[in-house]
């Protein structure tokens, strides 16, 4: 498979990458950042891209790398955002990046990395829930040939993955004495299942396409 990676100077978005340059599965891995990633790796080609709300001057790039899947893993908190301000940075550039893969592959598979508790009725009364639901939305019905929303909650690192947030940073290492525990719950996810179920459900559709954390985890199972 050719994949596209967004987000990859995130922990997120690592996690993934981390997974696809591993797996047998995944051929070449196209990520897009503002600011390189400073990562070298035969499988791996970086693009950077300043205006994330506008994907059109890659289309040629994108084209050309004809992506089988594409793993949005990029986002911004919404923590002192006006819905306006969060809407752009979340729904106008997911809209923009799916419109211009869509365009370059119809029959790429989608997955955006939405969060527990986003709306997809779009009419809640949380702000941030109802733009998640609200871009979960466009991408499951934009038209792949398969698209998903991944619901995460907490999530737990590894391989050496980290936080671009200081203070997401500190938290890990206080509850690290309990992430054995955390593991249990079927809210929590490790970072390498999340990677591992972003390939695995390219490869083998799934019949549910808003995957929460106990969902994730199954498509790893075993």
């Amino acid at each position: 498979m050719n994949v596209i990676i967004t987000g990859t100077t995130g922990m997120i978005g690592e996690s993934v990458l981390l997974e696809c340059l591993a797996s047998p599965a995944v051929d070449h891995v196209l990520i897009l950042n503002r600011n390189s990633l400073g990562r070298q790796h035969a499988k791996l080609v970086e693009v950077l891209h300043k205006d994330f709300t506008d994907f059109s001057p890659l289309q040629a790039t994108i084209n050309d790398f004809a992506p089988d899947a594409c793993y949005h893993c990029m986002g911004v908190s919404s923590v002192g955002m006006d819905e306006e301000s969060y809407s752009r940075l979340t729904f106008d550039v997911t809209k923009s990046l799916a419109d211009t893969v869509y365009a370059a592959t119809p029959g790429a598979v989608f997955t955006y990395v939405s969060g527990a508790g986003s709306d997809e009725t779009e009419s809640g009364n949380t702000m941030w829930a109802r733009v998640k639901g609200k871009t979960e939305n466009y991408v499951l019905n934009r038209g792949f040939k398969d698209a998903y929303a991944f619901r995460i909650g907490a999530v737990i690192p590894e391989k050496g993955v980290k936080s671009s947030t200081g203070w997401v940073n500190l938290l890990y290492i206080v509850i690290r004495p309990i992430f054995g525990l955390m593991k249990h719950s079927s809210s929590v996810i490790t970072s390498s299942q999340l990677g591992q179920s972003m390939i695995a459900v390219s490869k083998k559709p799934v019949a549910e396409k808003r995957l929460e954390s106990k969902d994730i985890a199954a498509t790893v199972a075993g």
